[in-house]
């Protein structure tokens, strides 16, 4: 039978040696000329020809990244811009990385309630029942928006429990107007954030999920700021492993991360997106690797798992 999610995350970690994450959102117009400038890839105004170019580029990174990071987080958003094609795009993507046997998160923010919530659930995280489809595989885990509360998640709970699959529900979020909403406060003092990852914390809990590790197979994505309110939610959900966005590019340090993991160094999953998957376009790297992108990715994949260990070393 096949091990809990949570289990077979954890071990993914300690195999690889880093808990790491590396994002994929691509963008034609940052793609690197060596595969824009090919004469069918080379026009952002054909759907055709620009999905072949992110997914050419996709592939590669994918193959690049596999031998250091343990999971590969795929944002469903810049594949569905391409319509029915980008749909098709993102699950060969997911095959993809699959079969470079990362454990892989399908970031797609879903929340609804009801049979559309289901719908979602049975499209985005079970594996196919069409006999057609039957060597598809779907995404390992989601993401979730835990905001409609336990009926607008429950579906994705129920097919992690039964397929041995992972949910990340929303709990803190990176961008700029997030605490707006979940930075505000009772009177009692706690902020919605905290609220939600007290539901979050009941749901991880619940029959079935909870692996031989003590983690669930409910996890939360949490945005790393001040270390005092990280802390918080750290205590507040302690079977959940934490998914780690907005690693260097949306402000997140190696030293931000630190309270997001329990004292044994577990518990969290460290994600990087733009700050890896484009590092050709940034110098540090460009200087030693000059026009070989695939080099600056893969250098970059490296100090990224480094910084991470690093701070953990001294922490943990």
């Amino acid at each position: 039978m096949t091990a809990n999610f949570a289990d077979r995350l954890l071990e993914k970690i300690r195999a690889k040696g880093a808990p790491i994450c590396v994002g994929i959102d691509p963008d034609y117009e940052r793609l690197p000329a060596d595969i824009t400038d090919h004469h069918r890839l080379n026009d952002a105004n054909d759907a055709e020809a620009a999905l072949d170019a992110v997914l050419e580029f996709c592939r590669r990174v994918i193959r690049i990244v596999a031998p250091i990071t343990p999971a590969i987080k795929i944002n469903s958003a810049f594949f569905e811009r391409y319509y029915w094609e980008g749909v098709e795009g993102y699950y060969e993507l997911v095959q993809e990385a699959a079969d470079k046997d990362l454990v892989v998160i399908g970031d797609i923010k879903r929340g609804d309630v009801g049979h559309s919530a289901a719908m979602y659930a049975r499209a985005h995280l079970a594996d196919p029942q069409f006999g057609d489809l039957d060597e598809l595989v779907a995404p390992d885990a989601v993401t979730v928006n835990s905001y409609f509360g336990l009926d607008g998640v429950k579906p994705f709970i129920d097919i992690a429990r039964d397929d041995q699959k992972g949910v990340f529900a929303l709990v803190r979020t990176t961008n700029e107007s997030a605490s707006d909403i979940q930075g505000f406060t009772n009177a009692a003092g706690l902020t919605l954030s905290e609220h939600v990852a007290r539901q979050v914390a009941t749901w991880a809990g619940d029959d079935g999920l909870v692996g031989s590790s003590g983690y669930s197979a409910v996890g939360a994505v949490v945005a790393a700021k001040d270390p005092e309110s990280t802390l918080k939610l750290r205590v507040l959900m302690p079977q959940s492993i934490f998914l780690v966005p907005g690693y260097k590019t949306q402000g997140t340090t190696a030293e931000d991360v630190v309270p997001c993991f329990k004292p044994d160094g577990t518990g969290a999953l460290i994600t990087a997106s733009r700050s890896v998957v484009y590092a050709y376009d940034d110098m540090k790297y460009v200087e030693r690797y000059t026009s070989e992108w695939e080099k600056c990715i893969e250098h970059a994949c490296k100090d990224f798992a480094g910084e991470v260990n690093g701070v953990l070393a001294g922490k943990v």
